[in-house]
C-alpha cells in the first residue's frame, strides 16, 4: 500500500503551483492541487494578463488622435466600459480554461476548495477532508495590502478594478509602485482625473532614478496629479455614493474611487504554516535554494516566499522545484539578471544595477545614454522623449544595467536582457549593425 494519498499536493494554483504541479506530473509523480478561487491565479485572473488588456485598450485613446496626423480622418470616438470589460474578462475565462485543461491532461487532481496545512504531511480541505502527501508546496501567493485608518473599506483594490460596474471620473491612487503608475495611466487615458498620493516623495523606488523621473515628467505632462508626502487620515461615503477623503499633507477632496496600490501581502495567514514548524519572514515562507522550508517536507514558490514577486520567477521557481525534486534534475534560479517592466504610458523597463546601485558596488562605471524622440512621436506632433540608459564597467566595457522608457521599452528590453545575462560588453553593441529605422537601434548607437 501507498504510504500516503499523494507524492505531492500543491496548496494554489497560480502560476507557480500549475506549472510545479504540471511537471511533477508529467515525472510521475501523483500530484493533487487545491485551489480556493480560479486556476491560474493573480496574473491570469485579476493581475498582469487582464491587466496588460486594459492597458492595450487605454492606449487606443492615444493612438487614435494621433492617428490624424497620419492622414486618417477618425472621428471623435466614445469608450464603451462594459465593452472592454466583458471582452477582457472573457478572455481571461479562456486563459483559465486551458489552464485547467493542462492539469487535467497531466492527471493533477484538482480540488475546487480552500486547503490548510494541518501537519508536516498533511492536508485538510474545506469540506473536512484530510489528506496526507509526501511533500507539501505551498504556492499560494499574495494579496494586496489595505491600510487601516477610519474609512478604508470604501476603496478597493487592483482585484476590483476588473469588476467595476461604471467607469470612475476621479479616481485617486494610493502608492507609488508599479501597480499605483499603471493603473494611474490606464484611467487618465480613459478620460478619468486621476490623483496618486504617496507617503513618501518618490515613484517606483528601485528602478533607475533618470527613468523614473522621465515617467513622472510625461505623466504630469499627461494630466496626473501627483501628491507627494501625503496619507490618509479618513475616507466618507456620501449618500450619492461619492467618496470624500480627507489626507495629511494634502486638501481634502472628492472623488468617485479610491484604488489602493500600497504594496502586496503573502497568504499565508491562517494556513496552518507555524503548527507545522514552517518559519515565517514577515508573514512569507523563509525557503532555502531549492524552495525547502524549514519544515522539511513542506516547499514554497512565487509570491508567498520572501524572494521576488514576479509571474515568470514564480514559473521557473516552480519548474526548478519538479526538476529537481522528481526529475532528477537538479535545478536552481539564478534571481541575478531578471527583467521587469512598468506597463505605465509610457511603459518603461530594466535589467540589472541601476546607476546608484552600480555605483556603489563598483565605483568606478561609465554610463550611456540616449535621449530621443521617436519617429512616431514626431509626426504625431507628441512631444514624449524616449530615454534609454546603459550602465557598464569602466575597466572592462561589460554592461551591467540597461534602462529604458518609451514605447514598447519592455518589448525591446526582453532581447537586450539577454545579451546582459551574456555577460556582453559595450563594444559588442557597438559592433552590431544598426537596424534602421527603429527605436531599437539607439541601443547599438549609444554614446
Amino acid at each position: 500500500m501507498m504510504a500516503f494519498d499523494y507524492d505531492l499536493f500543491v496548496i494554489g494554483a497560480g502560476s507557480g503551483g500549475v506549472r510545479a504541479s504540471r511537471v511533477a506530473a508529467a515525472h510521475g509523480a501523483r500530484v493533487a492541487v487545491a485551489e480556493e478561487h480560479k486556476v491560474g491565479g493573480t496574473c491570469v485572473v485579476r493581475g498582469c494578463v487582464p491587466k496588460k488588456l486594459l492597458v492595450y485598450g487605454a492606449h487606443f485613446a492615444e493612438d487614435l488622435s494621433d492617428a490624424r496626423n497620419f492622414g486618417w480622418d477618425v472621428p471623435t470616438c466614445g469608450f464603451n466600459w462594459p465593452r472592454l470589460q466583458a471582452n477582457v474578462l472573457a478572455a481571461v475565462d479562456r486563459i483559465i480554461d486551458s489552464y485547467t485543461s493542462t492539469l487535467e491532461h497531466h492527471q493533477v487532481e484538482i480540488f475546487r476548495e480552500r486547503a490548510t496545512v494541518s501537519g508536516p504531511q498533511e492536508v485538510t480541505l474545506a469540506s473536512g477532508r484530510t489528506v496526507t502527501a509526501e511533500r507539501i508546496l505551498i504556492a499560494t501567493g499574495a494579496r494586496p495590502h489595505i491600510p487601516d485608518f477610519p474609512g478604508c473599506e470604501h476603496g478597493i483594490t487592483s482585484n476590483d478594478v476588473f469588476h467595476l460596474e461604471t467607469l470612475p471620473k476621479r479616481v485617486l491612487i494610493a502608492g507609488a509602485g508599479y501597480i499605483a503608475n499603471e493603473f494611474a495611466g490606464i484611467f487618465n487615458e480613459f478620460g478619468a482625473q486621476v490623483t496618486l498620493i504617496n507617503r513618501s516623495d518618490v515613484i517606483l523606488r528601485g528602478y533607475d532614478e533618470s527613468i523614473r523621473d522621465r515617467l513622472l515628467q510625461i505623466s504630469m505632462t499627461k494630466g496626473i496629479d501627483f501628491r507627494f508626502n501625503t496619507s490618509f487620515k479618513s475616507i466618507e461615503k456620501r449618500d450619492d455614493g461619492t467618496l470624500r477623503v480627507d489626507l495629511d499633507g494634502s486638501d481634502a477632496m472628492e472623488v468617485d474611487t479610491v484604488l489602493f496600490a500600497t504594496g502586496r501581502v503573502p497568504n499565508t495567514r491562517g494556513l496552518g504554516l507555524e503548527a507545522a514548524g514552517v518559519e515565517l519572514d514577515k508573514g512569507a515562507v523563509k525557503v532555502d535554494a531549492d524552495n525547502q522550508s524549514s519544515c522539511p517536507s513542506i516547499y514554497a514558490v512565487g509570491d508567498v516566499t520572501n524572494r521576488v514577486q514576479l509571474t515568470p520567477v514564480a514559473i521557473r521557481e516552480g519548474q526548478a522545484f519538479a526538476d529537481t525534486i522528481y526529475g532528477n534534475k537538479p535545478t536552481r534560479v539564478d534571481y541575478s539578471c531578471i527583467p521587469s517592466a512598468v506597463f505605465s504610458h509610457p511603459p518603461m523597463a530594466g535589467v540589472g544595477m541601476t546607476e546608484g546601485e552600480a555605483r556603489n558596488r563598483l565605483g568606478s562605471i561609465k554610463v550611456y545614454q540616449s535621449d530621443f524622440r521617436p519617429m512616431k512621436n514626431v509626426l504625431a506632433d507628441r512631444n514624449e522623449r524616449a530615454l534609454y540608459k546603459m550602465i557598464c564597467e569602466s575597466d572592462t566595457g561589460r554592461i551591467v544595467g540597461l534602462h529604458m522608457i518609451g514605447p514598447d521599452a519592455p518589448e525591446i528590453l526582453q532581447v537586450a536582457a539577454i545579451a546582459i545575462k551574456a555577460r556582453l560588453t559595450k563594444d559588442a553593441f557597438d559592433q552590431t549593425v544598426a537596424l534602421h529605422p527603429t527605436m531599437s537601434e539607439e541601443l547599438v548607437l549609444m554614446r
